[in-house]
């Protein structure tokens, strides 16, 4: 009790960036399935709109990008790919962003006080961008959430939008892929992993994402 009176902003917000996702999405998927129709026929300014307004409820973690990328899919095709990259970036800066003018360097100087932790996180500095691409790679570990813990980390901000640029690929195109194939929207919401194309993409993308994250903690020369 007395870290939450001490620090309640981290926890809190991590909280917040893992639950709030799923209960938004199933409101989103809801209403996605019954304005099909109305959603379809959405031209230019209506999808810019939209792209506008979700690079805001990524940021705070309403709406998982992986999540945006079947629907947009769905109704643009590959035309989804710009749209899609840009609000996944510009997400990832406005969490960055925001989370530094609420945080003001509290939460580092608070594991500074603890000599294990301030050692850990120093050398996650020094491997940063590989370890920001990996954790980005996985399709299960949540977008606001790891974009929230590396700003906190005090991760380079160039590293944290290349890293999250080069990670985001694979899952976004799959997404936009499953997205594009997909026959029924309700369909597609209700089992985005049907085929078993996606889910061995999935697989490992998700093996490939752990494996990196577990060599660069392993290495002798860097975690001694």
């Amino acid at each position: 009790m007395s870290l939450l009176r001490k620090y309640p902003f981290p926890i809190i917000s991590s909280i917040f960036l893992t639950v709030i996702p799923i209960l938004f999405s199933s409101i989103i998927a809801l209403l996605t399935i019954n304005y099909e129709k109305n959603i379809s026929n959405f031209a230019f300014p209506e999808w810019f709109l939209l792209t506008i307004v979700c690079c805001f409820t990524s940021m705070i973690a309403l709406t998982p990008p992986t999540f945006l990328g079947l629907i947009f899919g769905y109704f643009l095709s590959w035309k989804a790919i710009l749209p899609l990259f840009f609000l996944n970036m510009t997400a990832i800066y406005l969490v960055n962003q925001l989370t530094k003018r609420i945080d003001k360097d509290k939460f580092r100087n608070y594991i500074s006080g603890n000599e294990k932790a301030k050692k850990i996180l120093e050398n996650i500095r020094k491997e940063e961008l590989k370890l920001i691409f990996f954790t980005k790679l996985s399709p299960v570990l949540p977008f606001a959430l790891m974009n929230f813990v590396f700003a906190l980390s005090g991760a380079k901000l160039k590293n944290i939008l290349l890293g999250g640029f080069l990670g985001m690929i694979p899952r976004t195109l799959l997404a936009i892929w499953t997205g594009s194939e997909a026959k029924e929207i309700r369909r597609l919401i209700e089992n985005p992993n049907e085929g078993n194309i996606e889910k061995t993409v999935i697989i490992v993308l998700i093996i490939s994402s752990l494996g990196g994250i577990f060599y660069l903690f392993s290495r002798k020369n860097k975690f001694s």
